[in-house]
């Protein structure tokens, strides 16, 4: 029996498969963006209100998990920055893992501009942080200005609208995901702590089952995410922060589809077959392999992501910004020089490492600044860049505690809300009368 003729679908072109993801990434970062600064905003009032009292015995429940005497009992905040925040720091690893297969990080030449850019504008914050702490109370947190939020960035630009140059968003994306990779490193080898090596060696085990799970043509997620949860667990016991063990798993998820153009023919002779009077009244094979062939033509990395993202961005995130930014203003630690290490770190170290490391590649290792992006557009992204937020306030929470916490947090929300501004303005003073040639259709 023929099927109903109609016009064929237009050919995608390939451009489409690498402009989509980034399509869907920067239309949820700017939306995100905007539900953190509500989120955020929410959380300093109750901190700072009579409502204090409340806000903060919510957040320091004891949330208990576990059967008899095998128990996790730690503060909601806990569940939420070394649990929730693990599926954000796996959404992290798909990222960097597509922006390295597909994406900008692909192409040697194009990744060097936002790579070696990402490295200045982690460098700098760092040593500007050391430098005014020496060696006092806080110096731990020399990490905290080195990150950049990528959901605020992107959430900015997108208020301008076509008048940021599609280069720009894609360099600020692409050293985003690099800055993400610095950061990481710097959790995963400065701030874990007291290594159990019984822990990390089942650790290790979960991590080369997965590896033997992918390799063996297993492709039911809720296996993925029992192996995933037990690495999740040994991780936590064995002094590795266990977001890094989210990031490990985003970085070994498949880049490629396990169905390429064959997923169209199984379809079609899936749909042959319903048609027949025989298979309609058995229809069970052919829609399971009509079914598994539509979602297998898509690669786990995109279908993953594409699901998460959202969650991530619109749950996770604002939920992590609710339980960490309701700092008291009077909490902090008395004459500490915490916050005016990182107002500096992000509001001097980001821009001027940012594009001192651009200039230096350019001028001496060939790249490129990306077309229709100026100096000054450059120097403008620098000091959005100096938004830190989600993974500052992150590594705040790792290296410092009590009051001296409660003074990075402060200086962390001062140097971002200082930084949102001061970038926000200056692109719009140098994308004046400017509109991206290079549309996005």
């Amino acid at each position: 029996m023929a099927h109903p003729s109609g016009p064929a679908p237009f050919p995608r072109r390939p451009i489409d498969r690498l402009l989509d993801p980034l399509r869907r990434f920067l239309h949820v970062e700017a939306a995100s963006g905007i539900l953190l600064l509500v989120v955020t905003a929410v959380a300093l009032v109750l901190a700072n209100t009579p409502l204090a009292e409340h806000y903060f015995s919510f957040i320091e429940q004891r949330v208990v998990v576990g059967v008899g005497e095998a128990v996790l009992d730690y503060p909601l905040w806990y569940w939420v920055n070394d649990g929730l925040m693990t599926l954000f720091f796996f959404v992290v690893g798909l990222e960097i893992k597509r922006e390295l297969i597909s994406g900008e990080l692909a192409d040697k030449k194009k990744a060097m501009l936002p790579v070696v850019a990402a490295i200045g504008g982690a460098i700098l914050p760092a040593a500007i942080f050391t430098g005014v702490i020496g060696g006092g109370p806080g110096a731990d947190g020399w990490g905290i200005p080195m990150a950049t939020d990528i959901a605020f960035v992107v959430g900015a630009m997108a208020l301008l609208g076509d008048r940021v140059p599609h280069g720009l968003k894609v360099f600020v994306l692409s050293a985003a995901i690099a800055d993400d990779l610095l950061a990481v490193l710097v959790i995963a080898v400065f701030y874990s702590h007291g290594l159990a090596v019984g822990w990390l060696l089942a650790a290790a085990v979960g991590f080369v089952a997965v590896w033997f799970m992918k390799k063996s043509g297993v492709r039911s997620i809720g296996a993925y995410v029992l192996v995933g949860a037990a690495i999740w667990l040994f991780t936590l016991k064995s002094g590795i922060h266990p977001t890094i063990a989210g990031v490990i798993l985003g970085l070994m998820t498949p880049a490629a589809a396990w169905l390429g153009r064959e997923a169209a023919d199984v379809v079609a002779k899936g749909a042959d077959a319903l048609s027949t009077p025989d298979e309609l009244s058995n229809p069970g094979s052919a829609l399971v392999h009509a079914n598994l062939a539509a979602r297998e033509a898509r690669s786990p990395l995109e279908r993953i992501e594409t699901a998460l993202h959202p969650w991530v961005a619109f749950l996770v995130m604002p939920i992590f910004a609710f339980v960490n930014a309701g700092v008291p203003l009077a909490g902090a630690a008395e004459d500490s020089i915490v916050p005016l290490a990182i107002v500096l770190g992000l509001l001097v170290g980001k821009p001027i490492g940012l594009v001192l490391f651009a200039y230096l590649a350019v001028r001496f290792a060939g790249a490129l600044l990306p077309a229709r992006v100026s100096w000054p557009m450059l120097a403008a992204t620098g000091l959005l860049a100096g938004v830190g937020f989600t993974m500052s306030l992150f590594i705040a929470s790792l290296g410092l505690e009590g009051p001296l916490l409660t003074s990075a947090k402060m200086g962390i929300l001062a140097g971002s809300g200082i930084a949102l501004a001061l970038g926000l303005v200056a692109l719009l003073l140098t994308t004046r009368g400017r509109k991206a040639a290079d549309a996005e259709a």
